[in-house]
């Protein structure tokens, strides 16, 4: 018994400088910087250490300024800053599908998915102002935003966001498509007979209109009209005003 008792009230001893050991503040209390804020150690008082003169950060170098802003002297500048290739454009399709169709649609008329269930109208590729757009407005606006688009410049690097603007080109091009802009013989017919071949509906090549829950006025600041309790979201808009111009199917060139 008194063994045991001895034993008991060493391992207790034993128990308690373990946890005594475990409450050190050494980690807690060391000496260390703290990001914005002032510090004794160096005479200019901050603790956040200015660049090494005469170095660039890994990925920071930028000498060429056209490729990372789409600016030239202030102004969005045209053509690409490489040479377009088809595998460039295939690149440019696939980030396009991917990022823009959501809202610009995959013909590019601002009516994509989630515009037809209410979100605020999207730009439109096939008008007479961005038609005649530099390539640097795109890639410009993707980089920084406009109006209700946010920035990408996370989601898509510089290389592609050039992808996207030179597919964004052809495809405005492709609406308006001729036989001369293809070339020699190759066959020209209009996207009616592509679905056809395709075993599309025929509803697939009808004209788009932004349903009757989009916003109608400027995108940058009408709020959204939402459907009222108990109605039917799904109907067609009967308001002419909340119906804009579907894009011009046009023709596009047979594979």
């Amino acid at each position: 018994m008194q063994k045991l008792t001895r034993f008991t009230a060493a391992f207790g001893s034993m128990a308690v400088m373990m946890v005594l050991a475990g409450c050190r503040q050494d980690m807690h209390d060391q000496p260390k910087f703290f990001p914005q804020r002032g510090t004794t150690l160096y005479t200019d008082g901050r603790s956040v250490r200015p660049q090494v003169e005469n170095t660039v950060a890994r990925e920071q170098l930028r000498q060429d300024t056209y490729f990372y802003t789409g600016l030239v002297d202030g102004k969005e500048g045209d053509g690409l800053p490489f040479p377009v290739t088809t595998e460039v454009l295939k690149r440019g399709q696939e980030r396009y599908n991917i990022y823009c169709t959501p809202c610009h649609s995959r013909v590019g008329n601002g009516e994509g998915m989630i515009v037809q269930r209410g979100y605020a109208k999207a730009g439109d590729f096939h008008i007479a102002r961005l038609e005649n757009a530099p390539l640097g407005h795109f890639f410009h606006v993707m980089t920084y935003g406009y109006g209700a688009m946010p920035e990408y410049a996370a989601q898509v690097t510089p290389e592609d966001r050039w992808a996207i603007a030179a597919y964004i080109r052809a495809l405005q091009l492709s609406q308006h498509a001729t036989q001369a802009d293809v070339p020699a013989g190759a066959h020209v017919e209009p996207l009616t007979e592509v679905a056809e071949h395709e075993g599309l509906s025929a509803a697939f090549i009808q004209e788009w209109h932004v349903p009757a829950t989009a916003v109608t006025g400027t995108p940058d600041n009408e709020p959204l009209a939402l459907p009222a309790p108990g109605s039917d979201s799904t109907k067609p808009a009967t308001n002419p005003a909340a119906k804009q111009p579907a894009a011009n199917p046009g023709a596009a060139p047979k594979k």
